[in-house]
């Protein structure tokens, strides 16, 4: 593998982020000014709580197709913990082309409901709903991509890593 490929995934990864803070960032002001109008001004305004959504649907799409690891999912790796590190890539390259092949058997219909709901507009801000739905979009190619770069691993022989609650980094 050439140098290039992992410095770009790098930057890749960082820019990720940093669209991943500004979601956060406007989630956060959103929240603000929300209870700003509704408490401190007696006014409610709708713009902010539909503001506050529509950026969770986004940062939660995002996050979970391009910035977070592998080794921070959530599993329950009772059974591939008890195996042996074979057993345990086997089971890896069967989860891998099912969840695969999943999501590219829902890619069509995901794809027609994102672009039926262009006839749709958020009730505030007025944003076609398929521009909001489009997160879903992006998150099921992401972990298409994302789950047959994990195929390749393990077809190459890379022994997937188990986190368990003694390894650094588990959170215990």
């Amino acid at each position: 593998m050439t140098p290039f490929i992992p410095k770009a995934a790098t930057w890749l990864r960082r820019r990720a982020e940093n669209i991943l803070a500004g979601m956060l960032a406007i989630l956060f002001v959103a929240f603000i000014l929300q209870i700003v109008f509704r408490y401190l001004f007696n006014f409610p305004v709708g713009w902010t709580a539909e503001l506050s959504v529509i950026a969770w649907l986004w940062l939660v799409m995002w996050a979970t197709g391009f910035v977070a690891k592998e080794s921070e999912e959530i599993r329950f790796d009772i059974v591939s913990g008890a195996v042996g590190p074979r057993t345990a890539r086997v089971m890896g390259i069967i989860a891998a082309i099912s969840i695969v092949a999943l999501y590219v058997a829902a890619l069509p219909a995901t794809y027609k409901y994102i672009s039926f709901m262009k006839i749709e507009k958020s009730s505030y801000l007025h944003i076609r709903l398929d521009i909001l739905f489009s997160a879903f979009g992006l998150y099921i190619v992401a972990v298409i991509v994302r789950y047959l770069w994990i195929l390749w691993d393990l077809l190459r022989g890379k022994t997937p890593t188990a986190v368990g609650s003694t390894t650094p980094g588990s959170g215990l």
